[in-house]
Formats: C-alpha cells, sequence, structure tokens
C-alpha cells in the first residue's frame, strides 16, 4: 500500500507538472495568436492607409496637372487672339481706305459723265471743275495691299513628346515600401524623460538626416522633438508614469522627401525629473526647476535637489555656467545637510570648479579641468559591492565616475550604509553660475 500510494503521489505530481506545462503551453500560444493578430492588424491597417495616401495624392496631382493644362490652353488662346488682333488692324485700316477710294471714284465718275454730256453753255466751265478736281485727287495713287506670303499665318505647334516624358515620369512615380528604412530600437528610462534609440533596417538605404516625432497616447497629432544626423536623442518634459507614442523617418542622401514613418511604439518613464529645491536664497530657479542661476545675493549655502531622484546606473548631467572658484561644488550626496557651505564633506563626492574631486571632504590627487563656461559635467555610479545590511555594520561601495571636458576619473566610493538613490547639489562663491540638470 505505502508503495503503490507513493506511485499515486508521483503520478500525480507528474500529472500537475503536465498540466501546469500544458498551462503554460496555452498561454504561450495565445501569446502568439495575439502577436499573430497584431501583426496582421498592422498589415491591413497600414495597407488601407497606403491606399488612401495613393489616392490621395494622385487625385491631387490630376486636379493639379488638369488646372495646368487649362491655364496653358487659356495662355495659348489668348496668344491666338493677341496675334490675330494684331495682323487684322492694319488690314481693317487699308481696307476703309480702299472703300473711301471706290467711293470717292465713283462721286468723280458721276460728276465727270455729267460734265460731258451737260449743256453746252455750262459744259467748259464743269469740264474744267472736273479736270482740276480728278488731277486733285491723284488718280494714279493705289494703297498697298500686302500678299498672302507677307501676313501672318497662325498655327499650332503641338510636341507630342510631351506625352512621352510624362508617361516616363508618371510610371516612375511614387514606390510602395514594405518596410519602412528605420526603425525604433530601444527606450531608457531618464528623469523626466526617455533616451531613445533606433537604427537603420535598410542596407540599401543611405541615410542623411533622421526625423523623430512623438505624441501623448492621448493626444491626436505627432510634433517633431527632434531632427538631425544622430541615431539616439533624449525626449526631456516626460510626465512621468504616462505613454507616449514615437515613430521615426529619414531622408535619404541627396533627396528632399522623407521616408516612411517606422512602426510606432509606446515609450514611458518611472522616474521623476531631476528638480532644485525651491526657496534658498541665493538662488533663482527656472519654471520647472531644473535650472539654478546662482545671483547676486550674499547668502551662501548647498543648494539639493527637492528628492533623492539620483539612482546607481543613471548619468546625471549638469551644465555649467560661471567664475571658478576652488571651495565650489558639484555632486552627489547621501543627505541634505544644513549648515554646509559646500558638498566637499562626509558623505558626498563633488567636483569644485576648479577640478579638484574631493570624496568624503578629501581631496583626490587626480584632477579634472577646471569647468569653464559651457563645461558639461557628468557622474555615472553603479553598485560593485553590497555587504552585509548597515544594521550589522556592512559597507556598501559605489564605483563613481566623473567626467568633465573629456576628461574622466574614477574611484570606489565606500559608505557605511546601502544607499539606492541620492541626492545632488551645487554651491558656488561667485553668482552668475547657471547649472542645468538632466
Amino acid at each position: 500500500p505505502m508503495e503503490a500510494e507513493a506511485e499515486r503521489c508521483l503520478l500525480l505530481q507528474e500529472a500537475r507538472e503536465s498540466i501546469e506545462a500544458a498551462r503554460s503551453y496555452r498561454r504561450e500560444l495565445q501569446q502568439r495568436l495575439r502577436g499573430l493578430q497584431q501583426a496582421r492588424k498592422q498589415i491591413r491597417e497600414s495597407a488601407t492607409l497606403t491606399r488612401d495616401v495613393l489616392e490621395q495624392h494622385f487625385n491631387d496631382l490630376k486636379g493639379t496637372l488638369k488646372k495646368l493644362l487649362d491655364d496653358r490652353l487659356v495662355s495659348l488662346l489668348q496668344e491666338v487672339d493677341t496675334i490675330e488682333q494684331e495682323s487684322i488692324k492694319p488690314l481693317d485700316e487699308c481696307q476703309k481706305l480702299i472703300e473711301h477710294g471706290v467711293s470717292t471714284a465713283d462721286d468723280l465718275l458721276r460728276e465727270g459723265e455729267s460734265a460731258v454730256h451737260g449743256d453746252v453753255g455750262q459744259e467748259n466751265e464743269k469740264l474744267c471743275s472736273f479736270t482740276k478736281k480728278a488731277l486733285h485727287i491723284q488718280l494714279d495713287s493705289l494703297p498697298e495691299v500686302p500678299s498672302l506670303v507677307d501676313v501672318p499665318c497662325l498655327s499650332a505647334q503641338l510636341d507630342d513628346c510631351l506625352l512621352a516624358i510624362l508617361k516616363n515620369q508618371i510610371f516612375r512615380h511614387g514606390t510602395v515600401a514594405s518596410r519602412p528604412p528605420v526603425q525604433l530600437e530601444e527606450f531608457v528610462e531618464k528623469p523626466g524623460g526617455i533616451l531613445v534609440r533606433w537604427c537603420k533596417v535598410d542596407d540599401d538605404f543611405v541615410p542623411q538626416d533622421y526625423r523623430l516625432q512623438y505624441r501623448k497616447s492621448t493626444a491626436s497629432h505627432f510634433e517633431d522633438v527632434y531632427v538631425g544626423s544622430e541615431t539616439e536623442f533624449i525626449v526631456l518634459h516626460i510626465d512621468p508614469n504616462v505613454d507616449y507614442q514615437f515613430r521615426v523617418c529619414a531622408r535619404g542622401d541627396g533627396r528632399q522627401e522623407w521616408s516612411p514613418w517606422s512602426v510606432p511604439q509606446i515609450g514611458h518613464t518611472t522616474l521623476v525629473p531631476h528638480e532644485w529645491t525651491t526657496g534658498l536664497e541665493g538662488y533663482s530657479l527656472s519654471s520647472r526647476r531644473n535650472i539654478a542661476l546662482r545671483n547676486d545675493s550674499q547668502s551662501c549655502g548647498v543648494l539639493y535637489s527637492k528628492a533623492p531622484t539620483y539612482f546607481c546606473g543613471q548619468t546625471l548631467t549638469i551644465e555649467t555656467v560661471g567664475q571658478p572658484d576652488r571651495r565650489d561644488s558639484l555632486g552627489v550626496c547621501v543627505e541634505q545637510q544644513n549648515g554646509y557651505d559646500s558638498l566637499q564633506r562626509d558623505k558626498a563626492v563633488c567636483i569644485s570648479t576648479n577640478g579638484a574631486v574631493f570624496v568624503n571632504g578629501k581631496e583626490m590627487t587626480n584632477q579634472l579641468p577646471a569647468v569653464t563656461s559651457g563645461s558639461t559635467v557628468t557622474f555615472d555610479m553603479e553598485a560593485v559591492q553590497l555587504g552585509p545590511s548597515s544594521t550589522e555594520g556592512g559597507n556598501f561601495k559605489l564605483r563613481v565616475t566623473i567626467s568633465s571636458n573629456n576628461r574622466e576619473v574614477v574611484f570606489d566610493w565606500v559608505l557605511d550604509q546601502c544607499c539606492g538613490s541620492l541626492y545632488f547639489g551645487c554651491s558656488f562663491s561667485y553668482p552668475g553660475w547657471k547649472v542645468l540638470v538632466f
């Protein structure tokens, strides 16, 4: 009985495992089925959209072409009217002159016949008057009438090669692509932003520029956020935990038109944006509180971030402008500590604007170039050793990389407690410093 019970338990276990495997298999098949349905939907929707675009484009072309042909016809007809009117006008004037001469000749004939057949008493006087009148009219002067070869003979010259040219151009106009030449590749969460990367998927396509657009999933229109030659871009001012749609296209080398858009993809960030703490005298903040300006106030102190928004694995970038001083500091710390004029203290790492690097208040041997106008200082950190919990006296080690002006220093920062997130801060002795964090 015990062997039978054991065998039954074994069979039950195998049956349960088979059932779970079947469930997992069914879930996987259902997921693939949904993927196939989405692929079919994408093909059909993109085909419908492409048909609409083609029909609209060629209808617009036909309308534009008809208008151009109509305008050209009107222009040519006006040219015919002008030539006709300008050519007929001198002929009309000549006709009036000839008709006037015929009328004058008729009157002169009647007068001459009357003078010849008149009374004898008045014959000499009439004949004399008629002869003088005939001499005055100059009967030997005739108006010049142009020959047919000297007057315009209108015709239309229509080159049939236009149809051949149009036919050749129309047959080559437009293409249908089964896949866009570029596609979105990766989304990396950033504080208040998303790093978007894309790549070229058509080996024959030579890109000159890329164009990235985005929109909130609730919005109806995309908007440009980047145009350039890079294949990645950090989109800032992104609301945390909100879905955004992204798409990218490219412009081929030497071409003006943009390629088809990539397949839109959803990106989001769960990280709140970096912000400075408000209310500290000596610093003025931008509306988004990501830019701090050291003002003319004599008050000094450390300006901290609003929250510990820096996480290991992220890159904290700080752009600065101003006059350097050895007492200045830019860096990160475990906690806010009021009463200090600088981050050159315990539980903090920082760089002075003259390039000195401080770890827990101690200056390192290695130095970086001085932070000058337009410099960018970046902090990269990763956990390299996690000991027992801090309550048991363990250590937490961070490998820190500080970069400035194409130089960097790397060191291990040992702390007595586990820090999943850190504050960032700054302090400046002179006014004019402007610090942007992202």
